[in-house]
């Protein structure tokens, strides 16, 4: 494989990204193994021809500067960096959107999603003239639960997570993007609601690697 046959993808997200374990309290920091987050599976799924980069934040929210845990959790601020220090890419993957489901934000499930549209300009913006057009993929997160360590920081966020997936979808359509849902695949831990255990980011991995086949030929 030659360097200018490589593809390369960008995952950016957050803790489901970053491989955050089902926390057992609120200081649990125990995280997957890098080949058992899912994007770790997507590497070894899409094989040599492509370079998966892993960007996940745990508290990474689409647009929403955090009063609790900094400004520096919004999508927004960071990306711009992280597409110029990988750049050139060919496909960015985004699974967010969890975050904005705290109960802090306020925010309902058509608001959260609206937010997509900034992830979109955003890699438009820092793609440069003359270049292929970066693929993106918008996979809008399985809905989360209300038990656990985690379930007073996202309360009433369960309710508006049924809701997230068709409102995402209708933003990718309007875009021209692809979109998946990952709830059609894949469920929260039952441990504590939020985060997605070994099995689930397997399962991910494997059908984000279906999906980035058919978006990028």
């Amino acid at each position: 494989m030659t360097p200018a046959s490589l593809r390369t993808l960008l995952c950016f997200g957050d803790s489901n990204t970053h491989g955050t374990q089902p926390m057992r309290s609120r200081d649990d920091a125990r995280r997957l193994g890098r080949s058992e987050r899912w994007p770790g599976v997507l590497q070894t799924a899409l094989g040599p021809d492509w370079h998966v980069i892993e960007d996940g934040l745990p508290g990474r929210t689409i647009g929403r500067d955090d009063p609790v845990e900094g400004a520096d959790r919004n999508a927004l601020r960071t990306l711009p960096a992280s597409l110029q220090a990988h750049r050139p890419l060919d496909v960015v993957v985004f699974l967010l959107g969890t975050n904005d489901l705290k109960a802090r934000f306020g925010a309902s499930a058509e608001q959260i999603a609206e937010g997509a549209h900034a992830l979109i300009d955003t890699v438009l913006e820092n793609t440069r003239p003359g270049a292929a057009r970066v693929r993106v993929l918008l996979v809008c997160p399985p809905p989360i639960e209300e038990h656990g360590v985690l379930a007073d920081m996202f309360s009433g966020g369960a309710a508006k997570a049924r809701g997230l997936a068709t409102a995402m979808r209708a933003v990718a359509a309007q875009r021209g993007v692809a979109f998946l849902d990952a709830g059609e695949h894949i469920a929260v831990s039952t441990e504590e609601g939020i985060h997605l255990d070994a099995a689930a980011h397997t399962r991910l991995g494997v059908v984000i690697a279906d999906a980035v086949r058919a978006l990028a030929g």
